[in-house]
């Protein structure tokens, strides 16, 4: 990896966190797209690689803010939680088996 990347993917990062902290989006809103036409990822490893990244700065440290202000259902997130990990699952699987021109014309619009 380059500086060029390194920084392009620090800054990727940046954008993605404080829009997931503000308004509660997904950061492939904004990873997946960048990492395919900016740092130049197929579609499955932008996908993959989004996955992999989001797991621990969203689910932990974001979170602990909302909870210490009260601000969080754990009921609510886990029955999210669940849903989300029979979903990705499933939908990953499916993924991987679409051409990926399909994916990509797909995921412009979210």
């Amino acid at each position: 990896m380059n500086i060029y990347t390194l920084l392009v993917l620090l800054l990727i990062g940046l954008i993605a966190g404080v829009f997931g902290g503000l308004l509660g989006i997904s950061g492939a809103i904004i990873i997946v797209p960048c990492l395919v036409f900016v740092v130049g990822l197929n579609q499955y490893e932008a996908i993959g690689t989004s996955l992999a990244f989001a797991l621990p700065p969203i689910g932990l440290l974001a979170m602990y803010s909302y909870y210490k202000d009260g601000h969080v259902n754990f009921l609510y997130a886990l029955i999210l939680s669940v849903t989300f990990i029979i979903g990705s699952f499933f939908s990953s699987k499916l993924a991987t088996n679409i051409p990926e021109n399909t994916i990509k014309k797909f995921s412009v619009y979210f």
